[in-house]
C-alpha cells in the first residue's frame, strides 16, 4: 500500500505578492505583476518588461552574511521555505525526526545573476578576484542544500532541473519519496531569478518573449489570438508534503491531498512540442490513472499556458483530447497571465494555486484574454475574471524545453 500524502504548508514569493495570501488575492482580482524592468538597464533590449519580484527583503529570512553569499534564486527559495514551514507548524519542533524530513527544491537555471556578475569580475579584474563563493552561489542544487541546513532536514536532499517543469518534477519526486517510505515530510518546490541581461537577451533573441513594451500589464495573454510570447517571471513556490498519519498525529491542518503524478518526454524538439502535444496528453493520462480519477472528476486545470503561439494551441488540443466530452465542463486558466513565466518556479507556484482553487472553490482567471484563438477551441479558459464553482480535484500542467512534461493531480482531502 502506498502511503497517502497531504499538503500541510505553503510558501510563495511571486511577481504579484511576497506571500501566499497576497499572491492568491492578486490572482483572483486579476492583477498583473508585469512592468518595466528595473533590475538592469534594458534600454537596448528588444524586450524591456518582466514580472519582477518587488520589495523582497532577504534579511527577513536570512542573516546578512548568508544573504550576501546567496544568489537571489536561493534567497527566494529560503524565504518561501520559511513561510511554508511556519505555515505547517514545523519550525522548532524537536519531536519531529529530522532524519525523516527531506528537501527537493529545483531551479531551471540556477544562480544566473551571480554567474553574470562573476564573469564580469573575471574579465575586468582577472581570475584572482573571482569570489570563492561563486560556485555555491550559482549551482542549481544549492537552494535545496541551504534550505536543508536552515531546518536541519537530514532526509533525501537534491534538486531537479528540467527547465519549466523543474518544480513540478520536484513535487512529484517528493510525493513518491513519502509514498514509498523514505521520508515523512518533504520541503519541495522551485525557485528562479532570471530577470538578468543574459536571460532576457537569450529568450528575446529566440523570439520567445512578448515585445509589448508599451503595455506590460497586458503582455502575457495566454490563449488569446494576439499573443506574441511569454513574459519572464521570477520567484519561488514551496510546499510542505507530509505523510497523512504523520500529519494527523501532530494535529496539522491539511490543505488537500496529492493524488497523482504523471511525467513523460516528447523526444521531439529542443523547444517545441509535437502536434496536439501528445507528450502532455500522456502525462495527464498518467496523473489521472495514478490518482484513480477520471476526466469527469476534474473541475479545474491550471494550464502551462505560456502565451506563446505553439504552446497554447497545442496544450488546448491536448486537454480537449484527454477530457473528451468533459472538456467543456471544466475551468482552465493560465495564471502566467498575471505572474509571467516563473520558469523553474512555475510548476510549484501553480500547484499552490490549484490547491487554493479547491480550498476556496474558485477558478482564478486568465487575465488579458479578450479574444480566444480559434486554434485553441471553444473551451472555458476562465477569461478575464475569476469564476466561483465547485472544485473537487484539479490538474496542474508543466512543460519544459527539452520535451519534459509533468502533470500533478491534487484533490480535496477526505478521511
Amino acid at each position: 500500500m502506498k502511503r497517502r500524502v497531504v499538503v500541510t504548508g505553503l510558501g510563495a514569493i511571486t511577481p504579484v505578492g511576497n506571500d501566499v495570501a497576497t499572491t492568491w488575492r492578486s490572482l483572483c482580482e486579476g492583477k498583473s505583476g508585469t512592468a518595466a524592468i528595473t533590475k538592469f538597464d534594458a534600454t537596448k533590449f528588444p524586450v524591456r518588461i518582466a514580472g519582477e519580484v518587488k520589495g523582497f527583503n532577504p534579511l527577513t529570512y536570512m542573516d546578512r552574511k548568508e544573504a550576501k553569499r546567496a544568489d537571489p534564486y536561493t534567497q527566494y527559495a529560503v524565504g518561501a521555505s520559511w513561510q511554508a514551514m511556519r505555515d505547517a507548524g514545523l519550525v522548532d519542533k524537536p519531536e519531529v525526526d529530522s532524519d525523516r524530513i527531506g528537501v527537493i527544491i529545483g531551479s531551471g537555471i540556477g544562480g544566473l545573476k551571480s554567474f553574470e556578475e562573476q564573469h564580469d569580475v573575471y574579465r575586468e579584474r582577472g581570475p584572482g578576484k573571482i569570489s570563492p563563493f561563486f560556485i555555491p552561489m550559482f549551482i542549481a542544487d544549492i537552494a535545496s542544500g541551504i534550505v536543508s541546513m536552515q531546518f536541519n532536514a537530514r532526509g533525501p536532499n537534491y534538486a531537479t532541473v528540467s527547465a519549466c517543469s523543474t518544480s513540478a518534477h520536484a513535487i512529484g519526486d517528493a510525493f513518491r519519496t513519502i509514498q514509498y517510505g523514505d521520508a515523512d515530510v518533504m520541503i519541495t518546490g522551485g525557485a528562479e531569478a532570471t530577470v538578468t541581461p543574459m536571460a532576457i537577451g537569450g529568450f528575446a533573441n529566440m523570439k520567445a518573449l512578448s515585445e509589448r513594451n508599451d503595455s506590460p500589464e497586458t503582455a502575457s495573454r495566454p490563449f488569446d489570438v494576439t499573443r506574441d510570447g511569454f513574459v519572464m517571471g521570477e520567484g519561488s513556490g514551496v510546499i510542505i508534503l507530509e505523510e497523512l498519519e504523520h500529519a494527523r498525529a501532530r494535529g496539522a491542518k491539511i490543505y488537500g491531498e496529492v493524488a497523482g503524478y504523471g511525467a513523460t518526454g516528447d523526444a521531439f524538439h529542443l523547444t517545441s512540442q509535437p502536434e496536439e502535444h501528445e507528450g502532455l496528453q500522456r502525462s495527464m493520462k498518467r496523473a489521472l490513472n495514478d490518482a484513480k480519477l477520471t476526466p469527469a472528476d476534474i473541475d479545474y486545470v491550471n494550464a502551462h499556458g505560456t502565451s506563446t503561439p505553439l504552446n497554447d494551441s497545442n496544450e488546448a488540443k491536448a486537454i480537449a483530447r484527454v477530457f473528451g466530452n468533459e472538456a467543456k465542463k471544466i475551468n482552465i486558466s493560465s495564471t502566467k497571465s498575471a505572474t509571467g513565466h516563473m520558469l523553474g518556479a512555475a510548476g510549484a507556484t501553480e500547484f499552490i494555486i490549484s490547491l487554493l482553487a479547491i480550498r476556496d472553490q474558485i477558478a482564478p482567471p486568465t487575465i488579458n484574454l479578450t479574444q480566444v484563438d480559434p486554434e485553441c477551441g471553444d473551451l472555458n479558459f476562465t477569461a478575464v475574471c475569476a469564476q466561483k464553482r465547485k472544485v473537487r480535484a484539479a490538474l496542474s500542467n508543466s512543460a519544459g524545453f527539452g520535451g519534459h512534461n509533468v502533470t500533478l493531480a491534487v484533490k480535496a482531502f477526505e478521511e
